[in-house]
């Protein structure tokens, strides 16, 4: 088996039939997983993507596909998808925010399936603490799990950015996020029988005190929204680059990969769009 060059990390949210803001269709879901499925693509867990930083090995066409957040849309809509072509995709979940009850219908299954709203709604039905509606519950997240189709872990308890709410109050920032991900992993070791070492920050967020926390919360692999970079082996677990999934076809995906991967064009594309970034923060 010869090694992956890189592995790109993908960035979901919603898969949902209003798309909009942080979201794709459906229906170019499908395209994208059938896209990676015929191109021979093998997306990875969480424990073989750790093997590959420390050096090891992978199948040579390798991603990670990750959500954020644990929007019902994933598994009424993502869930199946996945299913259906043997893909696995990481939740990172947050979970405060997921609710009681029993598994609702996902498509497919020839029942209504409950409604998605886009992503602009679905934060103020959270607001309103109305996350039932739009939120998984521990029920369907535990389907994901043992269907296959979904490994979980840490999105933090509540989404919240203590460094905003704090302000200059640096103590009281370090101790509110200590408790954020001691309840994080209290909840998912509560619901599901265990927690990994795997994080993902709010927002893509994080500064030296957040960083310091999950260390000490017992987190060694921490996912970024950084896109600019490369999941190389020997590349610091602590800064995961992913980069955001447009509502674009398979082939545009497929695209996307090749040139985040390339050990050639992927460096240049990422200074590239680097400088970019730089010129735009300018005007």
């Amino acid at each position: 088996m010869s090694n992956a060059p890189n592995i790109p990390v993908l960035m979901y949210h919603h898969v949902s039939p209003c798309g909009g803001m942080i979201a794709v269709t459906p229906e170019v879901f499908e395209q994208q997983i059938a896209g990676l499925a015929r191109a021979g693509y093998t997306a990875l867990g969480t424990e073989q993507f750790a093997q590959y930083l420390a050096g090891g090995s992978v199948p040579e066409k390798s991603v990670l596909i990750t959500f954020d957040d644990g929007y019902l849309n994933n598994w009424t809509y993502a869930h199946p998808i996945l299913q259906r072509y043997g893909m696995k995709a990481i939740l990172f979940l947050i979970t405060g925010w997921a609710g009681e009850g029993e598994v609702r219908p996902h498509a497919g299954q020839g029942k209504p399936v409950p409604r998605s709203p886009d992503h602009h709604e679905s934060k103020r039905l959270v607001a309103e603490g109305r996350t039932d509606e739009v939120m998984l519950r521990w029920s369907e997240v535990r389907a994901m799990i043992e269907a296959g189709t979904f490994e979980v872990h840490s999105h933090t308890h509540t989404h919240t950015r203590w460094d905003k709410e704090c302000g200059p109050d640096v103590a009281a920032k370090r101790s509110h996020i200590a408790k954020e991900l001691a309840d994080s992993r209290a909840a998912l070791v509560r619901e599901l029988g265990g927690v990994s070492d795997h994080l993902c920050w709010p927002q893509g967020y994080f500064d030296a005190d957040y960083v310091e926390a999950a260390r000490e919360a017992g987190f060694k692999y921490l996912y970024t929204t950084d896109a600019l970079g490369q999941n190389l082996p020997g590349t610091d677990p602590e800064h995961i680059y992913r980069f955001a999934v447009r509502n674009l076809g398979g082939s545009w995906l497929n695209r996307r990969i090749w040139m985040s991967r390339h050990p050639v064009i992927g460096p240049r594309y990422h200074a590239w769009k680097a400088w970019k970034r730089r010129i735009r923060n300018r005007a």
